[in-house]
């Protein structure tokens, strides 16, 4: 039963995602982080003008640390007065850090808008994913952002929170959360952010340095076992995957697009200004709408791959800590 107590937390916050997904109209833990981190940089830009790398660093710590501070006082009450209190709670937690769901479905909007040929419709919705400049984007272009969104945030918004979650549950989990969203407010290479968003970009990187490679190599087997190229898979993630100036960036895209037999990223606009991206895998073929379908598929087997692997990381640590890992 311990060693049950250990594990059900991630199987439960696994499942109730696919089920759930993102609850819209509830306040969403990562929705807080993100008040929370607007609020500090006033604060730190105003406390250090001229200092603004020390800046950011005092924001991130403060960041990291009331993230995991928070979620660490409540498993530890709730695990101390019934350790099913303690279940429910931590599995709500590992719940609210998974996005799977809510990928797919924002996804697949854009999906259905180019199939209804709406280009309008679909460049709104693809918006809503990915933080390039989307106004003047074509069919083909929407269709590769989308796919290559879900790509990525196949490791960030998924594999990799569980890959953090299987060594420290959910209060881990808030601690990677924390360290993801400071990088996507504050890890622009642009004039505002270049000094003060240096430390939470570079600290994103090292925390993703090791999940994003994991979840390259269990998306290659994910697509062995979906039927795509698994051997164009590998191919492409061992030659493209430094494509990119994040160590990071191009981990699961480049075996994503290997596995589909398409080309992805490349050139993209950022408020305005024309970025220069090399690009990963190889025109085999021209993107199309059933690719975004496709890149779901592979996200979620990849996701059971890494849920299985979490699992196991779990149940082990909890056998060598005596059953007790998962309750505190």
């Amino acid at each position: 039963m311990k060693y049950l107590i250990a594990v059900l937390p991630l199987i439960i916050g696994f499942f109730l995602d696919l089920m759930i997904g993102d609850p819209y109209a509830l306040p969403h833990p990562v929705r807080l982080m993100g008040k929370l981190i607007s609020a500090l940089e006033s604060f730190f830009r105003k406390l250090f003008p001229d200092r603004l790398i020390l800046a950011g660093t005092l924001l991130s710590l403060t960041v990291l640390i009331l993230s995991s501070a928070v979620p660490l006082i409540i498993l530890l009450l709730c695990y101390s007065l019934n350790p099913w209190l303690g279940v429910g709670a931590e599995s709500i937690m590992i719940y609210y850090m998974l996005a799977a769901k809510c990928l797919c479905t924002e996804s697949m909007k854009v999906c259905k808008a180019v199939e209804e040929h709406d280009i309008s419709e679909a460049r709104r919705a693809v918006s809503m994913i990915v933080g390039r400049d989307t106004d003047k984007l074509d069919e083909e272009g929407v269709i590769r952002a989308a796919v290559e969104t879900v790509a990525e945030n196949t490791s960030d918004g998924e594999t990799a929170p569980l890959f953090y979650m299987a060594f420290g549950g959910g209060v881990l989990g808030f601690f990677y959360k924390a360290a993801n969203t400071m990088d996507s407010m504050l890890g622009y290479k642009n004039e505002k952010y270049l000094y003060f968003g240096r430390f939470p970009a570079k600290f994103d990187d090292v925390m993703n340095y090791i999940p994003s490679r994991l979840s390259a190599l269990m998306m290659i087997i994910a697509a062995r076992i979906l039927g795509f190229n698994a051997k164009g898979a590998w191919k492409i993630w061992r030659r493209d995957r430094g494509n990119q100036a994040s160590p990071n960036a191009a981990q699961t895209e480049s075996a994503a697009a290997g596995a589909l037999d398409i080309r992805l990223l490349g050139d993209a606009c950022y408020f305005g200004k024309l970025h220069r991206k090399n690009t990963v895998g190889d025109n085999i073929r021209p993107v199309e709408s059933e690719d975004v379908r496709r890149v779901n598929r592979l996200m979620f087997c990849t996701s059971a791959i890494m849920l299985i692997f979490a699992v196991s990381v779990r149940a082990f640590l909890a056998f060598l800590s005596g059953g007790f890992y998962g309750a505190f």
